[in-house]
């Protein structure tokens, strides 16, 4: 056989393995992006907890401004709805 002829078949070869893989790949992310699915919400609440918990201080006790503790809870309220929003988008697009 000529050289382009050998080349031809070896590319054609190539390829029906790169497409099989790409399967594969797909099965994984799926199983990845629903692990991550089910445990994003845990993480989100403790991660509102211990917010709360580090502003609690603002609530209660001697030097307690209702003001600043509101203020700083609901900053951090906002700050966790837009995480929550980007990822809710992001793994829209993907799957």
């Amino acid at each position: 056989m000529n050289k382009p002829l050998k080349t031809l078949l070896l590319l054609l070869m190539t390829t029906g393995s790169i497409f099989a893989q790409i399967g594969g790949i797909e099965d994984s992310v799926n199983d990845v992006s629903d692990t991550i699915r089910t445990i994003f919400p845990i993480i989100l609440g403790v991660i509102f907890l211990i917010g709360f918990l580090f502003n609690a201080g603002h609530f209660f006790g001697e030097n307690s401004d209702l003001k600043k503790g509101i203020t700083r809870v609901l900053v951090f309220v906002l700050i966790a709805g837009a995480v929550v929003g980007i990822f809710t988008y992001l793994i829209g697009i993907v799957v």
